[in-house]
């Protein structure tokens, strides 16, 4: 039997307790292990790729010369939506290139295309006067409502009709009237190598059909001239929070898997001519899962264009 002393000590306990509030007795509960991260938009990876690092494509990029001699570099011609991320790419792989951050493409911020005029961007390696055996041809974005770049305007900058400096006009189509941009004889330097569609993921699926339908005659317009094509999907990470949190989850988000399929099928490219990247935006510092992503798609550029040269170059012997 309990001594009365006990009692009284067990009483006292018990009446303790009880005027415990709730928000006290948390103190006497298992804290719960924090939950994983949410399942709903990550997945099995839906890409293999290689196991390269980014020194490795930096190395496969830095070697890179064409076969051919007459080719003096490759041109790399960027076309899609207004503020979609062209410039923005450029400036891009320029840091990634040169290792520090860069700023040659002038970028906007609105929806309105920041770029006016045709312009030729060189990527300097190691030293002044010395440059990458590739270039970017930036140009106007595509946009409704008969704003934004002409569609014949495209074609003829693929052709190499268009000089570097060119003032597009949203109203007016390129003519070979202009005697001051007009290149009337072209050579293979001139000519476009590799079509790229830029696309944003954040704007993709709200995207306008008229701008669409531009693309898609772009593209036909690409496939008649024998140009590759490929495109890039930006601002992943603005589009999905996983992606956003991690870079590294962009091949495990279904979001951007979604958009890939999405934008292939809306324009007929294949999956595998579809690279999502992050544009370097707003960092002051470089990220080198950024810049993987980046060079990943340059690679595959440098690739599609060295291979359209070699073909051409065949065909004319």
């Amino acid at each position: 039997m309990l001594s009365t002393t006990n009692k009284k000590r067990m009483r006292a306990a018990v009446a303790q307790l009880v005027e415990h509030s709730p928000t006290d007795l948390k103190m006497f509960k298992r804290s719960k292990p924090p939950a994983p991260p949410s399942p709903k938009l990550l997945h099995a990876d839906w890409r293999q790729i290689p196991s390269w690092e980014k020194d490795d494509y930096l190395q496969y990029i830095n070697n890179y010369e064409p076969d051919q001699k007459e080719v003096e570099h490759l041109r790399i011609l960027l076309h899609g939506p207004s503020n979609a991320g062209k410039s923005s790419f450029i400036n891009s792989v320029e840091t990634a290139l040169r290792g520090r951050m860069t700023g040659q493409a002038l970028v906007g911020v609105g929806n309105d295309s920041f770029t006016s005029k045709y312009q030729m961007h060189k990527i300097q390696k190691r030293k002044p006067g010395n440059f990458y055996p590739f270039v970017f041809n930036d140009i106007m974005g595509l946009e409704k409502d008969n704003k934004g770049i002409n569609v014949d305007d495209i074609k003829e900058a693929m052709k190499g009709h268009v000089k570097d400096g060119y003032a597009f006009n949203p109203h007016s189509s390129f003519s070979s009237e202009d005697l001051q941009h007009y290149n009337k004889s072209p050579t293979v330097n001139d000519q476009t190598h590799v079509l790229v569609c830029v696309v944003s993921a954040s704007t993709l699926s709200i995207m306008s059909p008229e701008v669409i339908d531009k693309m898609k005659v772009v593209r036909l317009a690409a496939k008649d001239l024998g140009i590759p094509q490929m495109a890039i999907v930006t601002k992943i990470d603005e589009a999905c929070p996983e992606v956003q949190s991690n870079l590294r989850n962009v091949y495990r988000s279904k979001f951007v898997k979604n958009q890939i399929d999405k934008l292939s099928v809306s324009l007929g490219i294949p999956l595998n001519c579809i690279f999502p990247v992050k544009n370097y935006h707003k960092e002051i510092c470089r990220d080198d899962d950024i810049e993987k992503l980046i060079l990943m798609a340059l690679k595959q550029m440098i690739d599609f264009g060295e291979d359209f040269v070699n073909n051409c170059t065949e065909k004319a012997i």
